[in-house]
């Protein structure tokens, strides 16, 4: 009766999902239908464990530990890392570190066998901030990061990640700074905030799902070689470089799987001197669709970094983007005007396999 009862609590806890196969997993053109939208394609696990991954389902069934991390004392930790640090390696079941508010300056990794953490800041409002001024200078570009997520089915949902480090000067080299860097797979973040200048956000590997969420940054502020889907998240562009680049995709041969899906995901900023992306490596695939796009695009749009041959297997495209930075009169030769049906695989759960993996923002 307590392992029942355990159970229980953990699907309040959780609200796990999963999708049905007559759900309707497109999101829809329409911004203001998205929320609804989303709430009514999951269904509780409970009713439909079929499509899970069966060890997702064991680790949310197995009861749900809860780490309290408070900086005034009053939670199990002072510091996150130590919240981390208690995570058994081997973890098999879902561990929702409860973060407090307030700056925790310090360099968090959760390692690779350490699998279903959640952050969780317990004020929307008022959200945590982990912060680190670590820089390529000193770590190396990846593991400059603030937060690495070496493991799978990670969850973030109310957090604040930032490298501190200064603002890049574009005459010295190692001044790559990130805030986060995910390579864990099938990974959700809901209503973050990534802060930074260069490389702000490492979308390294894997499928990854961000919500609600605030990116900023300079050049490459989103880069990597995952499989993404960003929906409703904000790309703000920051002013005073000569040139600044949200997505730098590193899809390495044309038969590899990544790429970056920007669905409702308004760009924002001014000065006319972005590009919503050029290839890290040659095969890069990003995709922009229903983006209220602002005026701090240049109406070229994308950039080919340098490296023409890319031209023949980079896949840019656009699909019903609006805003003075969505203009297509004078878009890059290699830029794709989509089709309906072209774009179709792109603003669609499945893109990242959702129905196997999934999960909403847990409710504590």
């Amino acid at each position: 009766m307590a392992r029942q009862l355990r159970n229980i609590l953990a699907g309040f806890l959780l609200v796990n999902v999963v999708f049905t196969t007559t759900a309707q997993t497109e999101i829809p053109a329409n911004k203001a239908d998205v929320n609804s939208w989303f709430r009514n394609v999951v269904k509780p696990v409970s009713l439909q464990k079929g499509t899970l991954d069966p060890n997702l389902v064991e680790a949310e069934s197995e009861g749900v530990e809860i780490i309290e991390v408070r900086q005034d004392g009053t939670g199990k930790f002072k510091t996150i890392s130590d919240a981390v640090k208690h995570v058994k390696i081997g973890n098999t079941k879902r561990v929702i570190i409860k973060i407090g508010p307030g700056e925790y300056r310090e360099k968090v990794k959760v390692d690779r066998f350490k699998a279903y953490v959640t952050f969780y800041g317990t004020d929307p409002e008022n959200m945590p901030t982990i912060t680190f001024s670590g820089t390529a200078s000193e770590y190396g570009t990846v593991d400059s990061a603030t937060l690495i997520v070496m493991s799978d089915y990670f969850v973030a949902t109310n957090i604040i990640v930032s490298n501190s480090a200064p603002r890049p000067s574009g005459k010295k080299k190692g001044q790559q700074a990130v805030a986060l860097r995910i390579t864990g797979d099938k990974a959700a973040f809901y209503n973050c905030k990534f802060i930074g200048f260069q490389d702000t956000v490492c979308d390294d590997k894997g499928k990854h799902f961000f919500k609600d969420c605030y990116i900023e940054g300079t050049v490459d502020f989103i880069f990597g070689e995952g499989k993404t889907l960003y929906l409703n998240t904000e790309l703000h562009v920051l002013s005073g470089d000569h040139q600044a680049f949200i997505v730098a995709h590193a899809r390495k041969t044309p038969t590899g799987e990544g790429g970056y899906s920007f669905v409702h995901c308004p760009v924002t900023g001014t000065g006319g001197h972005g590009y919503l992306g050029r290839p890290w490596y040659g095969a890069s695939i990003t995709v922009y669709s229903y983006c209220d796009i602002s005026g701090a695009i240049r109406p070229e749009g994308w950039d080919d970094h340098f490296n023409p041959e890319s031209r023949k297997v980079i896949y840019f495209g656009e699909y019903k983007n609006t805003g003075p930075g969505a203009i297509l009169t004078k878009r890059v030769s290699y830029a794709k005007k989509l089709t309906e049906v072209e774009a179709k695989p792109f603003i669609n759960l499945k893109y990242i396999d959702a129905e196997k993996w999934l999960l909403p923002p847990p409710k504590l």
